[in-house]
């Protein structure tokens, strides 16, 4: 067996991409979950976002927010899945009768919220997941989303008075 040398930047590439599947990759998993409501088609928009990510590793700024840009490669991922003609075509629904019993949380009595934030369009959902789900800084938020601070700030103001008006009989009645 002919023992064949590996670059040192080629192993220094693929230690970097470890440790960032290591550090935002159950994060990454969540957020694709929420848009693509699919365990199995998550974790394939994560792989498919880490290979991207890995082919595109050198364009990260030292300076950079990594987990800003790795959810933008994320969402732009699962809206490519989104957007693809096959899962326009599968219905991907389970019936009623095929679903665990639901266990009780006692911090999300039920899907109402997640629902709601959901139905959003894409502009404000995307600010509300990546500032609240995510926990990111509104600057970081921006820059993951390619706007301005302000811009994200004016979204978040309007996705909180949507979310506000759609949820405030739901807060009240429980």
């Amino acid at each position: 067996m002919d023992f064949v040398a590996v670059p040192d930047r080629v192993l220094d590439k693929e230690m970097e991409l470890e440790r960032l599947m290591a550090h935002h990759g159950s994060a990454m998993l969540r957020m694709c979950y929420v848009y693509l409501k699919d365990v199995a088609l998550a974790e394939d928009a994560v792989q498919d976002s880490f290979l991207k990510a890995y082919k595109k590793l050198h364009t990260l700024k030292e300076d950079s927010n990594e987990q800003a840009w790795l959810m933008r490669i994320a969402i732009n991922t699962c809206k490519d899945y989104l957007r693809t003609a096959w899962l326009k075509r599968v219905d991907r629904r389970t019936g009623i009768d095929t679903l665990p019993e639901a266990s009780h949380d006692p911090d999300m009595p039920d899907a109402t919220v997640i629902n709601a934030v959901m139905a959003l369009p894409n502009k404000y959902k995307d600010v509300v997941m990546l500032r609240y789900y995510q926990g990111m800084k509104v600057a970081d938020v921006a820059k993951t989303l390619g706007i301005t601070a302000d811009a994200a700030k004016t979204r978040l103001r309007r996705a909180n008075d949507t979310l506000r008006q759609k949820l405030e009989r739901w807060y009240y009645d429980e």
